[in-house]
């Protein structure tokens, strides 16, 4: 069973139907949409801001998530796919983004709707990225525009089949 821990007297809020790998930490102020998963040793530390986080996100193994003292906060929209050992501080993602493996998300840093970060990218505090756009690099640059039913497709897709996934751990645990 994941850790899932009272801070400072916020207990996190987990819809039902989400998946949490055994190994998974989620501690204090943080909201979870339903049909989300959570994979192995990633950690939610709401400890000292808040972490929303809406629908059928899918927050992959060794991810972190945790905010600035009384400053920023993490908000991923609905069907948002977070990739293996993610570091997101802080920043704001919309639905249906794509944040490739390794990438790095410093505070107040804002990616819009169906857009893609890079595996490795570096996004600086307070960059904008525009929805539908590609960004890669250290630190992440603009790459190319992304058509958006290609992006659409794909990052959909990601975030369904995550919920797929899930439902094979589910199965096990009955």
């Amino acid at each position: 069973m994941a850790l899932i821990k009272t801070v400072r007297g916020f207990t996190p809020k987990i819809a039902e139907n989400c998946f949490l790998a055994e190994n998974a930490t989620i501690v204090g102020d943080v909201v979870l949409g339903e049909g989300c998963s959570v994979w192995f040793n990633a950690v939610l530390r709401g400890d000292v801001n808040p972490i929303r986080i809406g629908k059928h996100v899918n927050i992959q193994d060794g991810s972190v998530l945790h905010t600035l003292y009384q400053k920023s906060t993490v908000e991923i929209g609905d069907y948002a796919s977070i990739g293996h050992n993610v570091t997101v501080h802080g920043a704001k993602i919309d639905r249906y983004a794509l944040i490739g493996m390794g990438a790095t998300l410093l505070d107040y840093a804002e990616i819009g709707e169906g857009a893609i970060v890079a595996a490795g990218a570096l996004v600086l505090s307070n960059t904008k990225i525009p929805p539908y756009t590609l960004w890669a690099g250290v630190p992440a640059k603009f790459v190319k525009q992304v058509d958006p039913e290609q992006s659409n497709e794909m990052n959909k897709k990601i975030a369904h089949n995550y919920s797929m996934y899930a439902s094979w751990f589910q199965e096990e645990q009955k």
